[in-house]
């Protein structure tokens, strides 16, 4: 029988919250805070719902989760960054190309050797 370590599936499900509350990942994945608390403190093993809702709502893959073997994950989008990516999902060709440009300078604006110049 395969024993799981519930301290590493806690930590795995930390990571998988990001930076989200533990209450706003509760709310995001219909579930309480309170089981998430158990979950991430290794108290209690995540159900299947918790699981199912993971991998359909935040594409955690299950073996990764239970497992740390696979796939993986990336940290849970917060709202505001889903907000983001939504409105970039529902823009139009010429606006995601001006979102696009803008991010990038953005995200070199104060890199040492990196001007980013508006043109």
């Amino acid at each position: 029988m395969v024993e799981l370590d519930l301290v590493e599936i806690g930590a795995r499900i930390r990571q998988v919250r990001g930076s989200m509350t533990q209450k706003e990942f509760a709310d995001r994945l219909g579930i309480g805070r309170t089981s998430v608390v158990r979950y991430e403190s290794g108290e209690r093993s995540p159900d299947a719902v918790f699981i199912a809702r993971a991998h359909a709502l935040l594409g955690v893959d299950p073996i990764w989760l239970l497992a740390g073997v696979g796939g993986g994950a990336t940290p849970a989008l917060t709202p505001e960054e889903s907000a983001l990516l939504d409105n970039f999902r529902h823009s139009p060709p010429a606006a995601r190309k001006a979102i696009k440009a803008t991010s990038d300078l953005l995200a070199q604006h104060g890199r040492p050797g990196d001007e980013a110049e508006c043109g």
